[in-house]
């Protein structure tokens, strides 16, 4: 059903909560996961490359997910992009015939997000794959 799932990620717990689930359902249906970070350009100085602060943040996103999925034996692709995150994210999409995103509800952008508007509402609405929604873990305090 599922050959090419995509894993946006922006390092945050959240996305990392989102990567959980991204790797049980390439594991269960044998597909390779693509790990996206997006250097946004609204909040960012870089404009076409990252900048050696947002590659290392960038790379360690990535990493912590790609090893999740070695870990259960998925195969992982790897990439770090610059632009705008819900147009690099279809953009992505359509390249790599990717057939379901798997992210996070909320990020790490905080008042950003209110100011800028969901990434994952602005994918939901423009992707032509489905798009599977995790929203945080909730604490059972």
């Amino acid at each position: 059903m599922f050959d090419h799932i995509l894993v946006p990620t922006d390092g945050s717990d959240h996305a990392a909560h989102a990567a959980e689930y991204a790797v049980d359902l390439a594991a269960m249906y044998g597909a390779a996961l693509h790990v996206l970070y997006v250097v946004d350009v609204r909040t960012s100085h870089a404009d076409t490359a990252p900048d050696d602060e947002t590659e290392t943040r960038g790379e360690t996103a990535v990493g912590k997910i790609a090893s999740l999925a070695a870990n259960r034996d998925v195969p992982v692709e790897t990439e770090i992009r610059v632009g705008l995150p819900h147009e690099i994210i279809v953009d992505y999409e359509a390249e790599r015939d990717i057939d379901l995103v798997v992210m996070g509800t909320h990020g790490s952008s905080g008042i950003e997000r209110y100011l800028i508007g969901s990434v994952a509402e602005r994918v939901v609405r423009l992707s032509d794959v489905p798009v599977m929604c995790v929203p945080p873990v909730r604490d059972e305090t």
